[in-house]
């Protein structure tokens, strides 16, 4: 087994490789002058079982790009297998026609993946799960809900819920609450274009309650500050949020710092900047572990569901 690293996010691949007690692979992946990827494997691929880690970020075109690269690569070398290991699934949101002439991204994203090369995709906490039927190879979509309730379990809340921003997150919220032993409640809220959202009615009793946001990104925060708001206005005690993918967008850093959130939990999947995060309102935790653990099963052939049970 090789594990490789794009330029997304070499701390979090660093991390997964010390859970391993191996290396990254040895390659060269720098740019030409004029912008375009240079890259090359510096040894021997023949045969192994590659895992390429890369996320998305900031510059995810780019990423993306990057990723194919690396893929085509270590076909052409000759690897046995070649796993994409993508933390963050870009593209994630455009996964359904919510109007006519529109594409599908998500799925875009998938045979891109598919042509260059990727006999399998490790990846957490998709946007929807219906993109694992976008592949014809195999996927396994980690959540990272356990990450986040060790973290709640130590703040030792009283009277808690768990929230879902929308309709569809209600089974990634009902799993995380009933791992907290909490009660569950949903926001009901429009989204007349993207980016905003209109926050209507909170489902469920949250009056005198301390409450966790959990939904699978935070990006402009928009949607998050207004949430945490009309929770608050149904009389919750402490507001929380935990958002596995801190996209943080726009003037999302500044909405978070000034907003009632106690705290934003997030994890690694994305670098989160140190300079986003000079109030503390931010805590990133590290999934490392996880994706460490689900390479080496995946690697060994045991089962990665059991990771949830």
């Amino acid at each position: 087994m090789k594990v490789f690293s794009g330029s997304s996010n070499k701390d979090l691949a660093k991390e997964v490789v010390g859970y391993l007690g191996m290396d990254l692979g040895k390659s060269v992946l720098e740019r030409f002058s004029d912008g375009e990827i240079h890259f090359y494997i510096d040894e021997n691929v023949r045969g192994e079982d590659v895992f390429v880690i890369q996320t998305g970020s900031q510059e995810r075109n780019f990423h993306l790009m990057e990723l194919f690269i690396m893929i085509d690569a270590l076909k052409r070398a000759s690897a046995e297998r070649i796993s994409a290991v993508i933390p963050y699934y870009s593209y994630s949101r455009q996964d359904w026609k919510d109007r006519p002439r529109v594409p599908l991204t998500a799925r875009l994203v998938a045979d891109l993946l598919e042509s260059s090369g990727a006999d399998r995709v490790l990846t957490m906490d998709l946007h929807s799960p219906q993109i694992q039927g976008f592949f014809s190879v195999p996927v396994d979509n980690l959540m990272a809900q356990g990450v986040f309730a060790k973290y709640v379990e130590g703040l030792n809340l009283d009277n808690l819920s768990v929230i879902s921003p929308d309709a569809g997150g209600v089974g990634r919220a009902k799993w995380f609450a009933k791992l907290l032993n909490a009660d569950l409640g949903i926001i009901d809220k429009r989204r007349p274009q993207p980016n905003v959202a209109q926050v209507f009615n909170v489902i469920g009793e949250v009056k005198g309650r301390n409450v966790v946001i959990l939904d699978d990104m935070v990006d402009t925060a928009g949607t998050l500050v207004k949430s945490a708001e009309a929770l608050k206005r149904e009389g919750a005690r402490k507001v929380y949020a935990a958002c596995t993918h801190a996209v943080l967008s726009g003037k999302a850093v500044e909405r978070i710092n000034n907003s009632i959130l106690e705290k934003l939990i997030v994890t690694n999947t994305i670098p989160v900047p140190a300079e986003f995060n000079q109030t503390g309102k931010i805590e990133v935790l590290s999934v490392a572990e996880l994706f460490g653990e689900a390479i080496r099963r995946i690697h060994e052939g045991s089962s990665v569901s059991s990771l949830f049970t």
